[in-house]
């Protein structure tokens, strides 16, 4: 059975600094990390090649598939490129569920800030049928009815064109849209579109996304109640 979402009046949503919430979804959304890694090694086991230790293989996640596999390979296979990533793709394509969760923390979260009017949206550049599979297979599809995955447009994260496309879509300013993300990728795609952003310390890119200076930082799911009510922490002068 589905969660339930208690439904507010609209005084309560014109308090909220941030209406619409972008969410990346590998990292930052859902812990998907062990069932890319694996077909990774299954794909690099079918061409010949050793396995890669699994947390290596964690930080190549964010530009999607091909890029995944690209970086695995390394310079010195990458002339097997097109043969792996054929591996890769249908297995991961039937494992995609095997152990993917929602982080911990993140439901009641979601729960809470739904109900208080905000829309939730997902921008991946994970193709989006199988992004669609996961989010409905983990009840998440009621919270996030738009998605748009890494081959929906012509272009993918960091280019704008997705995020904008949202903001078009729910008629929510960017003023008021906070793109939420696990890696340097999400940071560009937001600053790209005039869209505050925050950074999650939680995922596949935890040191690499605070490089990538995100408007603010954190390492907690419940950190987002009071940053998407009240906007920005101040900075120091």
């Amino acid at each position: 059975m589905g969660r339930s979402i208690v439904r507010v009046g609209p005084g309560l949503r014109s308090c909220m600094m941030f209406r619409h919430l972008v969410f990346d979804l590998d990292g930052t959304l859902v812990d998907t990390k062990d069932d890319l890694a694996e077909a990774v090694n299954v794909a690099l086991m079918s061409i010949g090649l050793p396995r890669e230790d699994p947390r290596t293989l964690w930080g190549y996640v964010g530009q999607g598939a091909r890029t995944l596999v690209e970086r695995a390979l390394g310079a010195t296979h990458a002339h097997r490129l097109d043969e792996a990533v054929a591996v890769f793709m249908p297995w991961y394509r039937e494992h995609l569920l095997d152990h993917a969760a929602v982080y911990d923390g993140l439901w009641p979260v979601i729960d809470a800030l739904v109900a208080e009017g905000a829309q939730c949206s997902v921008l991946t550049n994970k193709p989006a049928d199988m992004s669609h599979t996961i989010v409905n297979g983990l009840r998440l599809a009621e919270r996030f009815p738009r998605l748009i995955g890494g081959d929906s447009l012509p272009v993918k994260k960091p280019d704008p064109a997705g995020l904008l496309s949202l903001i078009a879509e729910t008629h929510v300013p960017a003023a008021a849209t906070l793109m939420i993300g696990d890696s340097a990728v999400d940071v560009a795609t937001g600053r790209a579109a005039g869209v505050a952003t925050c950074g999650v310390r939680w995922g596949f890119n935890g040191s690499a996304v605070v490089e990538s200076h995100p408007d603010v930082t954190i390492a907690a799911p419940r950190e987002l109640l009071d940053l998407v009510r009240y906007g920005l922490p101040r900075r120091a002068s």
